[in-house]
């Protein structure tokens, strides 16, 4: 099994370093080839550099454009250059870490054409919380998620997510949504389209110097959710 892992960036010079460690100490994985794809979401800072000078002991490609467009249009970019028979995308903060990819091999070994990390299922772990606020925050956007597109669905913001192949790069080049709403979006067409979501409980980590800002993200995203809706209502998918 050949495994592609795309991770977006956005100004992570100081995070890029470390999360090439991680991967230093987890990659190769047992039987699985891996390409790792970084995608520069239009970086300002030294990404590049620090990527470029990396003492990686894997292979990796970096996908690199300017302005910045959003996680979801980075994500996009790096699924549809990917040749694996699964691709995984996380972020570059590890949150959840890539050894959690061991909880989701029993569904990769079958087949199932979408595996998402959960963070509100049993058996999931919480090594650092979040603030009582985002909680709430990520709680409604999940509730109006399922309401208007997705019922049945705990966790849709984890930035842990496998596709096989063939189903990720469907559903991704079908993705019009480019910045944080791209998550519900990627969900509903996996539905739209007839594959099935497994959710897999991980452990996860917050990290606070999260990218998302209060207010402006998080209004946006949840306009986003009518627009899918409008979308699909429009024929666009």
């Amino acid at each position: 099994m050949k495994l592609s892992i795309v991770i977006p960036v956005y100004n992570e010079e100081e995070r890029v370093g470390p999360a090439v460690e991680a991967l230093n100490a987890s990659l190769p994985l047992p039987d699985a080839a891996a390409e790792v794809v970084f995608v520069d979401d239009g970086s300002t800072d030294r990404t590049q550099a620090v990527l470029a000078s990396a003492p990686a002991r894997f292979p990796f490609a970096v996908h690199a454009y300017r302005p910045n467009r959003g996680k979801g249009y980075a994500l996009k970019t790096g699924v549809l250059r990917t040749t694996g028979d699964y691709i995984l995308f996380l972020d570059v903060d590890m949150s959840t870490p890539l050894t959690e990819l061991e909880k989701f091999r029993p569904a990769m070994a079958r087949g199932a054409p979408v595996i998402i990390g959960s963070r509100k299922t049993a058996g999931s772990r919480i090594v650092k919380g979040q603030s009582a606020f985002r909680r709430k925050l990520g709680e409604g956007f999940s509730f109006l998620s399922n309401l208007l597109l997705v019922p049945g669905i705990t966790d849709f913001t984890c930035g842990f997510k496998v596709f096989r192949g063939d189903a990720g790069r469907r559903i991704f080049a079908a993705q019009r949504i480019e910045r944080w709403g791209f998550d519900a979006e990627i969900i509903f067409l996996a539905g739209k389209y007839g594959y099935p979501v497994t959710e897999i409980p991980v452990s996860w980590t917050n990290d606070e110097r999260t990218k998302v800002r209060l207010g402006k993200d998080v209004l946006r995203s949840l306009s986003d959710l009518l627009r899918i809706r409008g979308n699909d209502l429009a024929g666009k998918y």
